[in-house]
């Protein structure tokens, strides 16, 4: 993302630019993930390749959404070094995917009757989620868990309806 290209944004893009490049520096991919600590890919499919990878710091995380085709595949990210690694995928661990949040999320915002949906219950629904891993489960192969957990809807839409309560937005407490 470039100020030069700032008219072909959609807002949130606009919003991210000065976040995400604030010196406005022009970088291929393979030059923005070296050294990094993360990535982070919501774009396409087949972007990052385990050299790549390589470059990134030791112990590096991957999460690569792009779907139905990550922006590498769950096995290549392994290989190039990466330590947690999530896709959109439901055949590999990790896997991010809206239906850990959706329907808690609403759940708890109905049972609420919320006159809207903030910021802080979307925190509220990531903290719900983030609570069901125990530190003693916790290894690179789970920190996210999965859609078919049958504790996923119920504690995100306890948490949501919790912050709704205490953000004084509930109709019904």
């Amino acid at each position: 993302m470039h100020r030069d290209q700032f008219d072909s944004y959609d807002f949130l893009t606009r919003e991210l630019l000065d976040i995400v490049n604030p010196n406005n520096d022009h970088h291929t991919l393979a030059q923005a993930l070296v050294d990094a600590d993360v990535f982070v890919g919501v774009s396409a499919p087949r972007l990052v390749t385990s050299a790549m990878v390589s470059t990134m710091k030791k112990d590096a995380i991957v999460f690569a959404m792009a779907n139905p085709e990550p922006e590498i595949t769950y096995d290549e990210a392994i290989a190039g070094g990466a330590t947690v690694v999530g896709t959109g995928r439901s055949d590999y661990p990790n896997q991010v995917n809206n239906v850990l949040a959706f329907p808690g999320l609403f759940r708890g915002a109905l049972d609420c009757q919320a006159s809207k949906i903030t910021e802080e219950m979307k925190m509220a629904a990531a903290v719900g989620l983030a609570s069901l891993i125990r530190d003693d489960q916790l290894r690179p192969d789970y920190v996210i868990p999965s859609a078919f957990d049958p504790r996923v809807a119920s504690t995100v839409a306890a948490e949501v309806m919790k912050s709704a309560i205490q953000s004084k937005i509930a109709r019904k407490p």
